[in-house]
């Protein structure tokens, strides 16, 4: 996905009804309600109890309370997997193919997932392991499938801004800076649940086709 594609995909988002860019110069952020129905988050919130298992990082840091959620890797050959994978493509713009599978989320009260950006971090002891083939990712899309009853918000602390978990809410942003260098203003933090359950998908996609 070359430097021009992630410019494109921008440009596209701009033109969607009803979606909102976050006013920050440090960031190409988006934000678009109700982009996913009751039925199509409940559908994926059943996915997602059914296969979830412990949440990993990339590099690790010695804090074991750094990721504490849950995970599942959706079966991307199944039809409302594969529906989801081409909406996200037909509102970002950028083929399937630069595209890893899509994951879920599960995140109980006190789970969290520290500060972290998307980005492999290009010093990182597993950087070359995670972008030799596919190359660093680019933009990331994530949804959130419920109304959290306490907490579960997303904090993005360099450009202070938080969004709250909303049922079928879209926040797209894009992992680098105009250069094409990773953007630290990426950094955000899913704060704990304090009341009930939060679930949530993610799409990232990739500087080259994904194997």
């Amino acid at each position: 996905m070359s430097e021009a594609a992630t410019r494109s995909c921008a440009e596209r988002l701009h033109t969607v009804p009803g979606i909102m860019k976050v006013p920050s110069q440090r960031i190409e952020m988006f934000v678009l309600r109700d982009f996913l129905s009751a039925a199509e988050s409940a559908a994926l919130v059943a996915r997602i109890e059914q296969d979830r298992r412990p949440s990993t990082i990339a590099d690790s840091n010695g804090d074991h309370y750094f990721r504490t959620s849950e995970t599942c890797d959706l079966p991307m050959q199944e039809p409302d997997v594969v529906a989801l994978d081409e909406k996200l493509s037909a509102l970002s713009g950028i083929d399937r193919s630069f595209g890893e599978p899509i994951q879920g989320q599960r995140y109980a009260p006190g789970q969290e997932f520290k500060a972290h950006t998307d980005y492999f971090d290009p010093q990182g002891t597993d950087f070359a392991q995670f972008c030799s083939v596919a190359g660093q990712r680019t933009w990331t899309f994530m949804i959130y499938l419920n109304d959290v009853e306490a907490g579960g918000a997303t904090r993005f602390k360099v450009i202070d801004k938080l969004i709250q978990p909303e049922r079928g809410k879209l926040v797209c942003w894009n992992n680098r800076r105009p250069d094409g260098s990773v953007n630290p203003a990426t950094l955000h933090h899913a704060m704990k649940v304090r009341k009930g359950l939060k679930y949530v998908v993610t799409k990232w996609y990739r500087e080259k086709i994904w194997a």
